[in-house]
């Protein structure tokens, strides 16, 4: 255990539905979860507090040993292994999967087995309701326990078990004994009021381990790459897989909130919502793997929110899964954070911000899947020019930034970039579709932001870009510079701004996404760590430049810096542990498309 009884954020796996995930510690407990669904309150929150916050416990009475944890090959079947000298005991879990967009199970399978020796297990499953502020009562019944909170929410879990169990303190424990070869199986569930359950079933538990792998090992063999780092780039795709909603088609960022960005510090935030500046990303990732129809679907989400632009034409930066608009942040006070870290923070406020890059990011994605995917629609096209027009409108003004920054406004370089990014995809996606567009306005916009930038925010002094303008400091947003087609890689501006880069951002492999000490005021107390998907950025900015060799060393370093289970955290600390919410959609996706990149030039090379 780590500090205050906290394992570290990158000691977890997860496992889930397509509704929600659960962490599960490679001690084998389940310290957090979001239940039904990726944004609902949460019954399980140890990771955030030991006390209040809840756990589903599952584990030998084992002192020491080794503890090992794996996926079964492909899929998310989650193992966890102890070993020691009484013998080998696993424990496995996994949720069961809908047949179909709109069907949700929420069950949750454990199973304990002891494959040597005669072991003991101890099980606590003492849930917490709403964030911990929910009182609830317990019912034993036969075969079964019935949590019922007393919140709002009405919710009512069912622990089924063939295991006798008794009740302390509002959580069902239990000691039982298994030999050699025995199991023992656990299945969480929503109660459903007039609906039988088929976790009441004879055969259910290993009917649905094997349809659940299946289900996995067959969608993970649809995916169409074959490069150098299959068995890593598959991991990454079915990490994100477990972060899409089967009911929306949408990407969460990440299924947890509060993990810090720095320990003890207040940079603790809910990734548990759907960013547009994820959109690109998402989408260019799932063609490239192939998933064709995971593309339409999230492309079927952005069209809605398309459909719902302000009167002006702009729009958020961020939704709830489902495409809610309101997501108001707020403190859960009694809940002391993760090792310390408050306050403890549901809600995002950044929802209102203004970003300026995400306009350029969703016309990106727009474009990507008219060219790899399906032709848009005549609808999604008239309001694709309502939201370019207002860009041509308002590319000029102060915003927050790609960082979301609380220390106010400011002319930032990459929004202006993403700005020419949004006009220019509008162009090209026009042109090649010839839709009717206001030609002039757009072409004159496009030059118009292409000359602020070269002449507002490149310092000659320092012989690179900038991050605002007027300033000296330099930023890992604008490794996409050459990714987006704005600046050649071979271009002398861009290898002296790399240059740059590494100089102020660049330790080792791992690569800071700012400095505040090279004057980033983001209003927020403490520093940060290095953020894993700049560094991916950076590799892959290499390779675009042509120094293949040293992309790959980057790469292959930072994948070194993968949990156990190939999982990456937001950030890494000064001793390399992870930090932030975690799994980190982001992150994943630019391990994808740095890997689709340094194998193309690779090949090129003719590169083992």
């Amino acid at each position: 255990m780590g500090k205050g009884g906290y394992l570290p954020i990158e000691d977890y796996g997860i496992v889930g539905d397509l509704h929600t995930v659960a962490l599960v510690g490679n001690d084998a407990s389940i310290d957090f979860m979001s239940f039904p669904h990726f944004d609902s309150p949460t019954i399980f929150a140890s990771l955030l507090d030991s006390e209040r916050g809840g756990r589903f416990g599952l584990r030998p009475c084992i002192e020491g040993g080794a503890r090992k944890q794996l996926y079964l090959p492909d899929t998310n079947v989650l193992m966890t292994r102890f070993l020691d000298r009484a013998g080998v005991a696993e424990v496995s879990d996994f949720m069961e999967l809908g047949k179909h967009r709109d069907d949700h199970p929420h069950r949750l399978v454990r199973r304990a087995k002891a494959v040597r020796g005669d072991i003991d297990f101890d099980m606590v499953c003492a849930p917490r309701f709403d964030y911990g502020r929910a009182d609830h009562t317990v019912e034993v019944r036969d075969g079964e326990v019935l949590f019922v909170s007393r919140g709002d929410d009405g919710l009512v879990l069912r622990l089924r078990t063939e295991v006798p169990v008794e009740v302390r303190d509002g959580a069902a424990v239990a000691r039982f004994a298994l030999a050699t070869g025995d199991h023992a199986a656990f299945v969480l569930e929503k109660v459903i009021p007039g609906q039988e359950s088929p976790s009441a079933a004879r055969g259910y538990v290993p009917r649905a381990f094997v349809e659940t792998v299946n289900y996995w090992r067959d969608w993970i063999g649809r995916c169409t790459y074959k490069g150098r780092w299959r068995e890593t780039v598959n991991r990454s795709a079915l990490a994100l897989k477990l972060m899409v909603s089967q009911t929306y088609g949408s990407l969460v960022a990440a299924p947890t909130f509060g993990l810090p960005e720095e320990l003890g510090g207040e940079r603790n935030w809910d990734y548990r919502y759907t960013w547009i500046r994820d959109a690109s990303f998402t989408l260019y990732s799932l063609i490239r793997l192939g998933y064709t129809e995971e593309a339409g679907r999230f492309m079927e989400w952005i069209e809605q929110r398309m459909a719902e632009l302000e009167p002006d034409g702009s729009m958020q930066i961020m939704y709830g899964y489902d495409g809610r608009k309101t997501l108001t942040e707020i403190e859960l006070p009694h809940l002391e954070g993760y090792r310390g870290s408050s306050p403890v923070r549901v809600g995002n406020g950044a929802y209102d911000q203004l970003q300026l890059d995400i306009y350029g990011e969703l016309m990106d994605s727009i474009y990507l899947y008219n060219k790899f995917g399906a032709p848009i629609s005549s609808s999604l096209w008239e309001n694709c020019v309502r939201l370019i027009d207002w860009v041509t409108e308002n590319w000029e003004r102060e915003d927050e930034g790609i960082w979301e920054v609380r220390g106010g406004r400011h002319h930032f370089l990459f929004s202006r970039l993403m700005c020419w990014v949004a006009v220019d995809r509008g162009i090209r996606l026009a042109d090649r579709r010839s839709f009717p567009y206001p030609f002039e306005r757009w072409r004159r916009t496009r030059d118009a932001i292409y000359h602020d930038i070269f002449e507002n925010f490149w310092n000659e002094e320092r012989q690179t870009f900038v991050q605002t303008k007027g300033s000296t400091a330099t930023d890992a947003a604008y490794l996409l510079m050459p990714l987006v087609k704005f600046i050649s890689p071979q271009d002398p501006r861009w290898w002296s701004t790399l240059g740059a880069i590494e100089e102020d951002l660049v330790d080792d492999s791992l690569v800071f996404r700012y400095r505040q000490e090279h004057g980033t005021a983001d209003g927020l107390d403490g520093v940060e760590g290095t953020f894993n998907l700049v560094s991916f950025w950076y590799a892959e900015a290499l390779a675009r430049a042509g120094d293949v060799p040293k992309a790959r060393l980057v790469f292959e370093k930072m994948l070194g810096y993968a949990n156990h289970l190939g999982l990456y955290a937001e950030e890494l600390g000064p001793h390399g542990e992870h930090l932030g919410n975690f799994p980190q959609a982001f992150t994943h996706l630019g391990l994808i498309s740095a890997a689709y990149a340094i194998d193309r030039k690779l090949d090129d090379a003719g590169w083992i």
